[in-house]
C-alpha cells in the first residue's frame, strides 16, 4: 500500500469518529432536553393542581355565603354541581360602622347631612318604593344602604368611583342606586314636602314676611340659581353660563333651578332643568308657577313673590326699582325688597352647603339632572322642616350667583300697568309709615 492511500483511509477514520462524537453530542442533547420539558411540565401540572384547589376553595366560600340555606343543582345536571359565580371582593366596613346604633351620632351627621332619627324616617317612607327582594344569586342591597349611597353622593359631589369604595359596592351599582333613590324622593316625597300653602299657610307666611320687612301680602321670595354641569354634546351654547365665566375666567356651563320659598327658606315651588344661558325672566315664563298663575290654576290675586332685577314686575311679581337716580322712597323700597330676597338667598346657601353635588360639575346627564335636583331640594325641606342644624363650614366658600341680576341694569320690560301704581304706593306707605330705614343714605 502506497503512502496517499495510506494518508486517505487515515483521514476516513478520523473523519468517522469525529462523526460519531457530534451524533452522540446531539443524542445527549436530546436526552437532556426531553428530562427539562417532563420536568417543566411536572411543574407546571403541580401549579395548575394548586390553582384548581385554591379557586375551588374560593368557590365553594362564595356558594357557601351565598346560598346558606339551600343549595339546588343546575338543570339537567346529576353531578349535583353549583353554579360557579365571581364576585369582586369589596370592603363595606365604613357603612357597617355608620349602621351601628352606637356609631356617634355628630359622625353620622356629618356624612349623611341629617341625624339618624331623620335618615330612618325617609328610609320608612321610601321603603315600599326602593325595597328589593332577594334572589337565588345574591341578597338584596338593604333600604338603609341605598338611601345612604344616594345621601352621601348627594351630599359629598365625590365620584362614583369614591361612592363605590366607601360603600363596597361595583360602580354602576351606586349609579343605579342615586338615580333610583332620588327618583322616588321626587316622586313619593316632593308632593308631601314640597308644594304650594293652603290659605291658613298663606296668611301665616304674609304675617311672617311683612314682620321682615314691612311689605304686606308678601307670599314667597324667589330666586333663580346655576347648578355648574359639565359641556353636553348637544346644544352647548344654550347651557353656557355667560356670567359665571366671565365671574371666574373659565368657561362655564349650567342649569337653573328656580325657586320660591316661605319665611322659614322651606321651598314652595321648584322650576329646574332649563339651560344656564337663559335668564331670570325667561326661566320664570317657561315656569309650571307662571303658567298656573296666568291660567287661574293657582289664585295669586292680591298677594306678591318676590323677585329680583332680572324678573318682570307683573301683577303677582314684585321687583326693585333699578332705573338711574333713585328717589329717596324708591332707595327705601329696595331695601326693604333686599331683606324678603335675603331669606331666598340664604335658603339657596343652605341647599347648596348641604348638598355639595350642587357646587361640583355634576357626572348626571342632562335627562336625570332634574330628578336629583329635585331630590335635593325635597331633602332641603325635610331638613329645614326637622330643625336640623347646619355645621357652619358648609357654608363656606358657597359660590352666590343670586347676586348676577343685581347690578342695576335697565328695567325688565313691566307687564302691568297697575303693578306699577301698586308698587309706587307700597313704597310710599314704607317710608310714611316710617317702616323703611336709611341704610342708603
Amino acid at each position: 500500500m502506497n503512502e496517499p492511500t495510506r494518508k486517505y483511509r487515515k483521514k476516513n477514520e478520523e473523519g468517522s469518529r469525529s462523526t460519531q462524537k457530534n451524533n452522540k453530542k446531539k443524542e445527549l442533547k436530546s436526552i437532556l432536553t426531553s428530562l427539562l420539558f417532563v420536568d417543566a411540565g411536572e411543574k407546571n401540572e403541580e401549579q395548575h393542581k394548586k390553582k384548581e384547589d385554591l379557586m375551588d376553595g374560593y368557590y365553594s366560600e362564595v356558594e357557601e355565603s351565598n346560598y346558606p340555606k339551600k343549595r339546588k343543582k343546575l338543570a339537567g345536571g346529576d353531578s349535583g354541581s353549583l353554579r360557579r359565580v365571581w364576585v369582586k371582593e369589596r370592603s363595606g366596613a365604613w357603612w357597617e360602622e355608620c349602621n351601628k346604633p352606637e356609631f356617634p351620632e355628630q359622625e353620622f351627621k356629618k356624612a349623611f347631612r341629617m341625624r339618624r332619627l331623620t335618615f330612618e324616617a325617609i328610609c320608612e317612607e321610601l321603603n315600599s318604593v326602593i325595597a328589593k327582594e332577594d334572589t337565588t344569586l345574591r341578597s338584596a342591597i338593604p333600604v338603609k344602604q341605598r338611601v345612604a349611597v344616594c345621601l352621601w353622593r348627594l351630599a359629598t359631589g365625590d365620584p362614583l368611583s369614591v361612592v363605590s369604595r366607601r360603600f363596597g359596592l361595583g360602580i354602576s351599582t351606586c349609579h343605579k342606586l342615586v338615580l333610583e333613590v332620588c327618583t322616588a324622593i321626587k316622586t313619593v316625597l316632593m308632593p308631601k314636602y314640597l308644594q304650594w300653602p293652603n290659605v291658613v299657610a298663606l296668611r301665616d307666611i304674609k304675617g311672617e314676611f311683612e314682620n321682615i320687612s314691612g311689605i304686606p301680602n308678601v307670599v314667597g321670595s324667589m330666586l333663580t340659581s346655576h347648578v355648574p354641569i359639565i359641556a353636553p354634546k348637544m346644544n352647548v351654547s344654550a347651557y353656557f353660563n355667560k356670567r359665571q365665566t366671565e365671574r371666574n375666567h373659565k368657561t362655564s356651563y349650567s342649569v337653573t333651578v328656580q325657586g320660591v320659598v316661605d319665611h322659614r327658606g322651606v321651598f314652595t315651588d321648584v322650576c329646574i332643568g332649563w339651560p344656564g344661558s337663559m335668564g331670570d325672566d325667561q326661566v320664570l315664563e317657561k315656569s309650571a308657577l307662571f303658567h298656573r298663575a296666568n291660567n287661574a290654576g293657582l289664585n295669586l290675586s292680591g298677594v306678591w313673590v318676590v323677585g329680583g332685577c332680572g324678573y318682570p314686575l307683573l301683577d303677582w311679581v314684585l321687583v326693585p326699582y333699578t332705573q338711574q337716580n333713585l328717589t329717596w322712597t324708591q332707595h327705601a323700597f329696595n331695601e326693604k325688597i333686599g331683606e324678603v330676597r335675603r331669606v331666598a338667598k340664604g335658603a339657596f346657601g343652605r341647599l347648596k352647603g348641604r348638598w355639595g353635588c350642587l357646587q361640583k360639575r355634576t357626572e348626571v346627564k342632562l335627562q336625570d339632572l332634574p330628578f336629583v335636583l329635585g331630590a335635593c331640594c325635597v331633602l332641603h325641606n325635610i331638613c329645614e322642616l326637622k330643625n336640623e342644624e347646619m355645621d357652619p363650614e358648609l357654608l363656606e366658600n358657597i359660590d352666590d350667583d343670586g347676586d348676577y341680576a343685581e347690578v342695576m341694569e335697565p328695567e325688565v320690560a313691566f307687564r302691568s300697568v297697575s303693578s306699577l301704581k301698586a308698587r309706587d304706593a307700597i313704597a310710599h306707605n314704607l317710608l310714611h309709615h316710617g317702616l323703611a330705614g336709611t341704610s342708603f343714605v
